[in-house]
């Protein structure tokens, strides 16, 4: 299918729907306005140290500045954010954008100017698409921008393992809105009615997000440390606990659920050396590429069946 025969159903796509496109608009400029702010007011307040300490430098404490700490805590739920607006474009477009037409019956009249079904879809589909992956990718790197200069010396209030940063830091959150555009389609091609399209496309997504959110760590292999020498803060902890002279391993979460969480529950059952099975920092670009891949390949799964299920119903 080319441009230019999307180019007419799309037009009448932006028409149609110019309120939302504006208020969509409106929402990603507000989000780098709030970023930009922060950093304005974590650059303006005075600090000590090049790392944001107020007290002082080099020594054993590091206490921030109210802008810093405060900022941290507004951009730690960034990719939580992202994710908010993944659902919100999944249900717009289940509901008024696709499942409206069909309900009302008003996507006869595109199909009677010569506009097959298939078309008519696509160019439902392919203006959110691109949108999607625009406004995306522009927040993910503010998001990133505005990270970098107000983390300073705290490596666990934005961790990039943390599930309200991670996806916020690479492409998976562009694969996320895709995935949304792409539950949202077919959604509403499956029920054709604009509210239970559009609270079916919640909860799928809902769920698909938590469970990646849940299981991420599982999309790689962790690697194993032990002692003290094989991790650092950078690393995403997994499990933890200590090895016997037979190499047996014993979890330190068993210790808990015994009810004996005391620091010699597991020198008491003959563990000998601290292990801790961890993603380091090198492990952060192949969990967003797996996670993103799964999510395209989900995408394109969806579409796919919704296109089947359109012509399936309007051959």
């Amino acid at each position: 299918m080319s441009t230019l025969q999307l180019r007419g159903p799309a037009r009448v796509v932006v028409r149609q729907q110019r309120g939302a496109l504006w208020a969509a608009c409106a929402l990603v400029v507000l989000g780098i306005a709030f970023v930009i702010g922060l950093r304005i007011w974590v650059a303006t307040t005075p600090e000590n140290c090049a790392d944001g300490d107020t007290t002082r430098c080099g020594d054993s404490t590091y206490l921030p500045t109210y802008a810093r700490s405060a900022s941290q805590t507004y951009l730690a739920g960034g990719g939580t954010a992202l994710l908010v607006l993944s659902v919100l474009i999944g249900v717009f477009v289940a509901g008024p954008l696709i499942a409206r037409e069909l309900e009302n019956g008003t996507f006869r009249f595109a199909w009677a100017q010569s506009v097959p079904p298939a078309r008519w879809l696509a160019a439902r589909l392919a203006l959110p698409a691109v949108l999607s992956t625009a406004a995306m990718t522009v927040l993910l790197l503010v998001y990133r921008w505005g990270r970098t200069g107000v983390q300073g010396d705290s490596p666990h209030e934005l961790h990039w393992s943390q599930r309200g940063v991670f996806p916020a830091l690479g492409p998976v959150v562009v694969a996320y809105a895709l995935f949304a555009v792409a539950v949202g389609a077919l959604c509403a091609v499956l029920v054709r009615r604009t509210l239970p399209a559009m609270g079916l496309t919640a909860v799928v997504l809902t769920v698909v997000m938590y469970g990646f959110g849940k299981r991420r760590y599982e999309l790689w292999p962790t690697v194993r440390g032990l002692d003290e020498k094989g991790w650092s803060d950078s690393s995403w902890p997994i499990e933890s606990g200590m090895l016997t002279p037979s190499g047996k391993e014993l979890y330190w979460k068993d210790c808990f659920t015994r009810g004996n969480p005391g620091p010699d529950c597991l020198r008491d059952q003959g563990g000998v050396t601290n292990f801790v099975d961890h993603h380091p920092l090198s492990h952060f670009w192949p969990l967003q590429l797996v996670e993103t891949g799964i999510l395209l390949a989900l995408a394109a799964g969806a579409v796919a069946l919704a296109f089947r299920i359109l012509r399936r119903h309007h051959a």
